[in-house]
C-alpha cells in the first residue's frame, strides 16, 4: 500500500478564490485512490499542527504540492509550511542537519537529508503562457524553462534527499485558460509521474 500526501498551497486573495488548485487537488485524490494508494491532504491556508505535518511527511512515499505562482514563487502560507515543518524535521528525522562533519570533512553540505525514498512533484497554475519560458527571445525569462524558475524551490527537498518527479504546470490560466485541456494534461502526467492505473511505483 502507497501514501501520498497532498498539499493545497493556495493562499486565497480577493482575485483567487481557488477554485483552480482546489480543482487539482480532487483530480489527484481520485486517480491516487483509484490506484490503491492512501490519501493525506492539507491546505495551508487553513493552518496545521507542525508535529503532525512532519510525520504525514515521514508517512508519505510521494508527495505533491499543488499551488499558483505568487511573485515568481511559493505562496506565503506554502513557504511557512515549509521553515516550520522542515525545519522541526531537522532535528534527525527528516534530515540530519546539513550533512556535514567536522570529524569527516570530505561531506558535502546538503547531503544529510533522510528522505532518499521519497518522491514529490511540483504542480503549479500561473498567468504565464507557455510560449515565454524556454525561448531566448522572449525578454522576460530570457530562455529559462519553468523548471528554471522553481530551481530554489527544489533545492529544499534535494536538501532532504527527495527525489524529483517532472513538475506540471498550467500555464495562462487568466488570459486564456484551456482548464479542460489543462485537467487531461494533469492526469496524464500524475499517472507517468507515479505509475498510477497500473502496478504503483
Amino acid at each position: 500500500m502507497h501514501h501520498v500526501l497532498i498539499i493545497n498551497g493556495h493562499q486565497p486573495f480577493p482575485t483567487s478564490s481557488g477554485s483552480l488548485n482546489a480543482a487539482f487537488v480532487e483530480r489527484a485524490k481520485r486517480l491516487f485512490e483509484d490506484s490503491g494508494w492512501l490519501v493525506r491532504s492539507r491546505r495551508v491556508a487553513d493552518g496545521w499542527d507542525t508535529e503532525e505535518e512532519v510525520r504525514n511527511q515521514l508517512w508519505a512515499d510521494a508527495i505533491l504540492f499543488q499551488f499558483p505562482l505568487n511573485s515568481m514563487g511559493l505562496p506565503w502560507p506554502l513557504k511557512r509550511y515549509l521553515d516550520e515543518v522542515y525545519t522541526a524535521g531537522m532535528d534527525g528525522r527528516l534530515s540530519k542537519g546539513d550533512g556535514r562533519s567536522r570529524k569527516d570533512p570530505s561531506r558535502q553540505y546538503g547531503s544529510g537529508g533522510r528522505m532518499t525514498e521519497t518522491r514529490y512533484m511540483l504542480s503549479l497554475t500561473l498567468n504565464a503562457p507557455g510560449s515565454a519560458f524556454s525561448n531566448p527571445e522572449q525578454v522576460f525569462f530570457e530562455g529559462r524553462s519553468v523548471e528554471d524558475l522553481l530551481w530554489p524551490i527544489h533545492l529544499n527537498f534535494r536538501f532532504f534527499g527527495m527525489q524529483a518527479r517532472p513538475s506540471f504546470a498550467a500555464h495562462d490560466v487568466s488570459k486564456a485558460p484551456n482548464i479542460e485541456a489543462d485537467f487531461e494534461r494533469f492526469d496524464d502526467h500524475l499517472k507517468q509521474a507515479f505509475s498510477l492505473g497500473g502496478s504503483a511505483a
